[in-house]
């Protein structure tokens, strides 16, 4: 096992066992119908997945209810058929979506996503290779992130926008990102996770660190940090790579789901 003995004085044995009994526990299809990774399993085609995925990790921060709800709304305003709308829309296709509204996330970030995503799409043919192409230099995935955010923010925009998509290079956790890699990255049996970067390997993603997952770890001693920051999400992905040099974040089924479902 990994440099440390015990978690807790829980033997580091034991402590994989746990995990990897939760993961496969909540790792499976049922976990979907409540989840936003409903969303984009409604769609086939690559560049719907990969849009409704993004547009609804965006948003999710909140009730997971009302998250699907105004996901499957915002999908309703772009007739369901995400990039198609995105490439095609017109300015009268576009008011439709001044009235939208999840939490903070308004019509005017919501047409700005919509522009933004046009803007990337015109010349790269996935948000996969902007990130591998921010990745060159350096070969880190944060470096890669932060080349997707200055892409996608490379026209006009209000400052407010910039809210929505979070900024890892300033030490922002970016969970809603790193839960969106997740699901396009991640590849196993279980269907949860679609798999359909196939460039990216999974070794390489970070765990999407919130609330839930963080009082988690903390409680099982995998993460000392006290704040979920960027540094705290490295700190616990490398952790969990000691249990899965692999697929480090496939722990997040566990974490997420003790965490969320047995009130852990």
């Amino acid at each position: 096992m990994g440099h440390k003995l015990s978690y807790n004085g829980i033997p580091a044995g034991e402590m994989k066992i746990f995990l990897e009994e939760k993961y496969l526990q909540y790792n499976n299809p049922s976990f979907i119908a409540c989840d936003p990774i409903s969303i984009p399993h409604s769609f086939t085609e690559l560049h719907d997945r990969e849009i409704s995925g993004f547009l609804t990790a965006a948003i999710a921060w909140g009730r997971r209810d009302l998250i699907l709800r105004s996901a499957q709304h915002l999908l309703d305003l772009m007739d369901n058929a995400p990039y198609k709308f995105i490439m095609s829309a017109g300015n009268n296709d576009m008011k439709r979506l001044n009235s939208f509204v999840h939490r903070t996330f308004n019509g005017t970030d919501c047409r700005y996503f919509m522009a933004g995503l046009k803007n990337i799409y015109g010349s790269s043919f996935s948000m996969e290779d902007v990130i591998l192409e921010g990745m060159k230099t350096n070969n880190t995935l944060r470096d890669g992130l932060t080349h997707l955010r200055k892409r996608f923010f490379a026209l006009s925009h209000q400052a407010r926008t910039e809210k929505h998509f979070a900024d890892v290079q300033s030490g922002a956790a970016g969970k809603r990102l790193n839960m969106f890699l997740r699901w396009m990255v991640r590849r196993d049996r279980q269907g949860v996770d679609f798999g359909i970067w196939k460039r990216m390997d999974p070794s390489i993603l970070y765990i999407p660190l919130d609330l839930h997952s963080g009082n988690t770890a903390r409680k099982l001693g995998l993460l000392t940090r006290k704040v979920n920051d960027w540094k705290a999400v490295e700190e616990l992905t490398a952790v969990l790579r000691e249990f899965d040099p692999a697929d480090p974040v496939k722990y997040d089924f566990a974490l997420f789901g003790s965490g969320i479902f047995e009130g852990f």
